[in-house]
């Protein structure tokens, strides 16, 4: 995937996604708990993020948060992802964007699993799927 940035203007991210995918991804929203297509996934392949099509996370670390949206303990590679401070909701929380097009993507917090320790909580409507193929 080419590190170069992907910027566009919010009329072409609002032809390109679908209403939810511009709220979370634009506008830093949220989906609500247990209503994301991946929360429940458990097929092998690799997370994508669904503005610009950077491979993010892979199915082998994701894990089952109880939380209602997918969580993973690390990233494919750190440079995938940028993490901000969001102090929305009168809170200090730590925002995961896409490094290539700044897409929000979810928080991450630092009470999963080992080795990390990190839960990476992603909301779906920031993701696509690539399923892994079985060769």
């Amino acid at each position: 995937m080419s590190a170069d940035k992907v910027i566009k203007p919010e009329s072409d991210w609002k032809k390109i996604l679908s209403p939810m995918q511009f709220e979370v991804t634009q506008n830093k929203g949220t989906e609500m708990a247990f209503t994301g297509k991946y929360w429940n996934s458990h097929e092998p392949g690799t997370f994508r993020c669904v503005c610009c099509g950077n491979e993010l996370f892979s199915s082998e670390t994701k894990f089952d948060s109880g939380t209602g949206w997918p969580s993973f303990y690390a990233p494919i590679a750190e440079e995938r992802i940028q993490t901000e401070t969001d102090s929305s909701y009168g809170t200090e929380r730590t925002e995961v964007v896409c490094s290539r097009c700044d897409a929000h993507l979810g928080h991450v917090f630092d009470d999963g699993p080992p080795p990390t320790h990190l839960r990476y909580c992603i909301n779906s409507a920031a993701l696509d799927f690539v399923k892994k193929d079985k060769t």
